[in-house]
């Protein structure tokens, strides 16, 4: 094995010789068996020389024919390799003899093999997510359009006469509308955000008035599912942000831990002060949890954990996904850990002011 692993590595150069001087052995050793053999009457330096004159056309007749088969075969292999890399023509790259150019034509095409087979990986990824987004869309649209056309067809079919019905059903229909306008509003703050045309004022604020602001607006909710909303951020904390996107990102993370929540239970919201002027702020409850395998896909838009945390009617399903680009927006960074049947806690940092 080492004596391959030797030959593998051997320029062309390297090769030549070792061919050459196999030649030049073997002319050596025929002349002087025929001057043995013949009685002849001439020197063993002349067989020498007869041998080093074999040695030398030997390496240049098998330097010749390599450069012209690395220059036929091996380097257009590379011209190929590197034209496919850059994406654009160019000259061929110059082979130099001395090194071993079929070793590094070798890790040249292995390394391009491998950045072929992450490019592909990456767009089957791609291909899942587009799948698993267009499939998640069709669904959160269809729910209220058939709803809205049931009401409406009822209506059309007699209902709109009895007053018992027109009403109630004007205003399901009502409600169904509200929920498509929530999805396209949300769609296009998502791509407005992914886009960078949305810019964020950043500015200092008081994070407890910000957070004290929407545990109020959220307290309606709150109550009629039974959980108790409490802010542990006692005194003023400034922080540099987007006032109008955090009130937003706060009340998706209630609105969130409250449909999630245990009857009974809590939604506590903390902050702590952390090196680097960083402030870390997280949003915790004592709802029914997360289980591992869904939380890296949770910041996914209309990503499904399953038939226990189905969404209730009425959300637009991107919640969690405008929170993550609101906080890259900012440049900060958002984690979420849970536990089945304990809660879930979403952590996010944002900079002191």
């Amino acid at each position: 094995m080492a004596a391959d692993r030797s030959i593998d590595t051997l320029t062309p150069r390297q090769v030549a010789l070792v061919a050459a001087a196999f030649v030049g052995i073997l002319v050596g050793m025929l002349a002087i068996v025929l001057v043995l053999r013949l009685d002849a009457a001439i020197s063993v330096w002349w067989c020498l020389l007869l041998a080093a004159v074999a040695f030398g056309a030997a390496y240049l007749v098998v330097m010749v024919a390599l450069e012209r088969f690395i220059n036929a075969r091996i380097r257009l292999l590379f011209r190929m390799v590197h034209d496919l890399k850059t994406d654009r023509g160019g000259s061929a790259p110059v082979v130099d003899m001395s090194t071993d150019v079929l070793g590094q034509v070798q890790a040249t095409v292995e390394d391009w093999a491998q950045e072929k087979r992450t490019e592909i990986t990456e767009l089957r990824e791609r291909e899942q997510f587009r799948r698993e987004f267009i499939g998640n869309l069709s669904h959160e649209l269809k729910t209220p359009i058939f709803n809205i056309q049931g009401y409406i067809l009822t209506l059309l079919e007699g209902g709109l006469e009895d007053p018992k019905v027109n009403r109630d059903f004007l205003e399901r229909a009502a409600r169904g509308t509200d929920r498509l306008t929530k999805i396209v509003e949300d769609m296009d703050l998502i791509a407005k955000l992914e886009s960078g045309v949305m810019e964020m004022t950043l500015e200092p604020t008081d994070l407890s008035d910000l957070v004290n602001d929407e545990l109020a607006d959220a307290s309606r909710h709150a109550k009629e599912k039974g959980i108790i909303l409490r802010s542990e951020i006692t005194e003023p904390l400034m922080v540099q942000c987007d006032p109008g996107r955090m009130a937003q990102l706060f009340m998706n993370l209630l609105n969130n831990a409250i449909n999630y929540g245990r009857p009974g239970g809590s939604v506590v919201v903390r902050a702590f002060t952390v090196e680097g002027g960083q402030v870390l702020v997280e949003v915790s409850d004592n709802g029914i949890g997360i289980a591992p395998e869904h939380l890296p896909r949770l910041f996914e838009r209309f990503y499904r954990v399953g038939k226990s945390r189905a969404r209730n009617e009425g959300g637009s399903g991107l919640g969690l996904a405008i929170v993550k680009h609101i906080i890259d927006a900012h440049g900060q960074s958002i984690t979420v850990r849970s536990t089945e049947g304990e809660g879930t806690v979403f952590a996010f940092t944002l900079k002191r002011a």
